[in-house]
């Protein structure tokens, strides 16, 4: 299981040993549906965290309030010391930093696979073609798709799409990954070369937050398990602990189920 990095006499400042991620007391409604309920959530940096839970208690909508894909009523949250308002002020900053994989992939079918990694960073971050070209080669070359690097999205696998997604995602070198159920699209026999993608950037020391049903991945990769139902985090536990001894009646009846 990934680890984050031990502290050493050699490790960055101590204020910088703060969490990456914090999450205060959120609270969002749509209408008179109060979809988030106090949720609060800290994660250090390296840390991989997934949220599991039924469909409809709020994870996919908890973890786009990070990156401001869903606007917030009460709370707070700060992303690497940055203030994320419910006015949605230092959104631009934000987005900088927080990569995410959605469900479906977004490519953009008229450009190549290289271009679709390459147009991001060129347009916001301003680099010059060569060295766009270059990281994305290393990129797709890093989730296993580099020989399909000059055919289009509609040439390719759901499976290799998605990996292409993750690489568009990771060519901002953000400094926090979000996924949210990004094996949810994909047939069964897709869904491990996605998993793998995203294990090796666990491996590599990647900040990340994921919502997903795979319970392999979330007990190999997790550092920790959210479970949230009904708008709320029930459990927060170590992979070990959640699904060999989840204190929660509710936690024990969505394992009842997934598990049998």
């Amino acid at each position: 299981m990934h680890q984050p990095a031990a502290t050493t006499a050699t490790s960055p400042p101590i204020q910088d040993a703060a969490p990456i991620i914090q999450v205060q007391d959120l609270e969002k409604w749509y209408g008179k549906f109060h979809v988030l309920k106090g949720c609060s959530l800290s994660v250090n940096r390296g840390e991989v965290v997934v949220i599991m839970g039924p469909s409809g208690s709020g994870k996919s909508t908890f973890i786009r309030t990070f990156n401001a894909l869903e606007t917030y009523q009460k709370g707070r949250i700060e992303i690497d010391g940055i203030h994320l308002t419910p006015k949605m002020k230092n959104v631009d900053a934000i987005r900088r930093e927080v990569g995410m994989v959605f469900q479906q992939f977004n490519l953009f079918p008229h450009l190549s696979v290289v271009d679709n990694v390459m147009l991001a960073p060129m347009d916001v971050r301003g680099w010059k073609k060569e060295k766009a070209k270059a990281i994305a080669a290393e990129l797709l070359e890093r989730v296993g798709i580099l020989d399909q690097a000059q055919k289009y999205p509609g040439q390719l696998s759901w499976g290799q799409q998605q990996r292409v997604a993750i690489a568009r995602a990771l060519a901002m070198q953000p400094k926090i990954m979000l996924f949210d159920e990004p094996t949810s699209a994909l047939d069964p026999e897709m869904v491990r070369e996605v998993l793998d993608a995203i294990r090796s950037l666990a491996e590599s020391g990647m900040t990340m937050v994921c919502v997903t049903h795979e319970v392999g991945f979330a007990r190999e990769v997790a550092d920790r398990i959210v479970f949230m139902a009904d708008g709320l985090i029930v459990e927060t536990a170590t992979p070990e602990e959640f699904f060999t001894n989840p204190k929660s009646d509710r936690t024990q009846q969505f394992l009842a189920q997934i598990l049998h």
